[in-house]
């Protein structure tokens, strides 16, 4: 009988969960919505990393509501643009929080990148974010450059979905998909979700908690992408998961589906890594690697190797 650890071993994932919980405790969900986001805030300052040199950022409005922050690199090797939706649990987040990782994904990847600062519960429910990304996906099709889109955890499922919509819709220039420990609507009670109930940074608690201040309805597929009955014609993906993280299996899940359904998916699983590890590329080996990955994913989606 195979057994596994409830927690990672390697001591600069360890440190970086160290000093997480100093500015967001555990009990973080019970706070009010604005300490909430105070405590994101702080978090992701305190990981930010100076910007790439030569990389410019520029803050727009999409339909003259929803706030962008467009990233281009010294160098850019093409016309491919990436959309970006930032992780939070849907409840906080900003362009702000992802701002340092945005602007090192648009540097590795040579390509412009456009974040999406879109709107957050439980103030705007369910679909208010998941419109707010689609819009300005649609948006940045209009001059018919292709897209990669690029999220991870909350932002992760939005990527999914707004692709899954788009391929509804018949909407075309979307050429790949990067869905970051992504939550995708799994059942919450088997598999990784009971595994990894109270893994570091992320319990089986808190993705209930965040899926209830969404309000979501539980079968819509785009909410809920492994809900959805048909996968075949969605763009290629890389698919990346931390082991110690209850959303795992959602990740494994749909890029199986992905594969079954002929897309073509690369998955990693990386082992020694909890929820929102790419905040500790600069102290985990372990997260450094699996942010190189990340943007090679990228890379090849955008087809800039």
């Amino acid at each position: 009988m195979t057994t596994h650890r409830l927690f990672p071993t390697e001591p600069g994932i360890l440190a970086f969960h160290k000093r997480c919980e100093e500015f967001y405790p555990a009990d973080a969900v019970d706070a009010p919505i604005e300490q909430q986001r105070r405590w994101y805030d702080a978090l992701c300052a305190e990981f930010d990393a100076p910007l790439p040199q030569g990389l410019t950022r520029q803050d727009e409005k999409v339909g003259d509501r929803i706030p962008v922050r467009r990233y281009r690199p010294a160098e850019i090797a093409t016309q491919t643009r990436i959309l970006y939706t930032h992780g939070g649990g849907f409840v906080v987040g900003s362009l702000e929080s992802h701002d340092a990782i945005c602007a090192e994904i648009a540097h590795a990847a040579r390509a412009e990148l456009v974040s999406v600062d879109y709107r957050l519960a439980p103030e705007h429910v369910w679909p208010a974010a998941f419109e707010d990304c689609f819009e300005v996906l649609i948006s940045l099709l209009a001059d018919a450059r292709p897209l990669v889109v690029v999220g991870d955890s909350a932002g992760g499922n939005l990527a999914a979905g707004i692709a899954l919509k788009a391929k509804a819709n018949a909407v075309g220039g979307i050429v790949g998909q990067v869905l970051i420990y992504p939550g995708l609507g799994g059942d919450l009670t088997s598999g990784s979700y009971a595994e990894m109930a109270e893994a570091p940074g992320l319990s089986a608690a808190d993705v209930a908690y965040y899926r209830d201040v969404l309000q979501a309805p539980a079968e819509d597929a785009f909410a809920h992408p492994l809900k959805a009955a048909d996968l075949s014609g969605l763009p290629p993906a890389y698919i990346t998961s931390a082991h110690f993280d209850p959303l795992r299996d959602d990740a494994a899940l749909y890029a199986g589906r992905l594969i079954a359904a002929g897309v073509n998916v690369t998955y990693r699983d990386e082992p020694q890594m909890i929820h929102a590890w790419m905040r500790a590329r600069y102290m985990s080996e372990g997260a450094q690697d699996g942010f190189r990955q990340i943007c090679l994913g990228v890379r090849g989606l955008l087809g800039t190797l």
